[in-house]
């Protein structure tokens, strides 16, 4: 039998998660959540099949090699479904992170918006269909920059 205790302590949580989420909801359907608040907003980004048109859509231009940025992965992997990506920048103010796949059927592969004061740093397991450059592209300033290495694969993961 359950004591008066552990009933109220669950009624009590049930109604803070409903709560929250009844005001979350008030808030969207007035318009006072702010964009970044809805998961998928740059979904149209991840539908793209080539570079320049994943760039167009990520709002940015093809940025040259920057020193700055270090992005670290295998020269081979053995299995393309699990491809370990590393990135890290000295950048200021660093505001995203994106890793796109030339060779992929979608190029773009993962897209970090980080708040401010966020270290920008990040370590992903990415999926590659093939051999490809992996491409970093980081927003820092309002300016894009990247780093790049090509990956060998040997089993396809896509």
């Amino acid at each position: 039998m359950h004591s008066c205790k552990d009933v109220d302590s669950g009624r009590r949580q049930a109604l803070k998660t409903g709560g929250g989420l009844g005001v979350l909801g008030l808030f969207a359907m007035l318009g006072l959540l702010p964009p970044s608040a809805f998961a998928g907003a740059d979904r149209k980004a991840f539908e793209h099949k080539t570079l320049n048109e994943a760039l167009d859509a990520l709002g940015g231009q093809i940025a040259g090699e920057n020193p700055l940025i270090t992005l670290t992965a295998p020269d081979v992997a053995e299995n393309g479904a699990l491809v370990p990506v590393t990135v890290e920048s000295t950048l200021a103010d660093v505001e995203q992170i994106s890793i796109l796949a030339d060779r992929n059927p979608t190029m773009l592969i993962a897209h970090y918006t980080l708040p401010k004061g966020t270290d920008p740093y990040l370590s992903t397991r990415i999926r590659m269909a093939e051999t490809s450059n992996v491409i970093v592209l980081v927003k820092a300033g309002g300016r894009f920059y990247r780093a790049s290495k090509q990956v060998k694969v040997t089993a396809g993961g896509c």
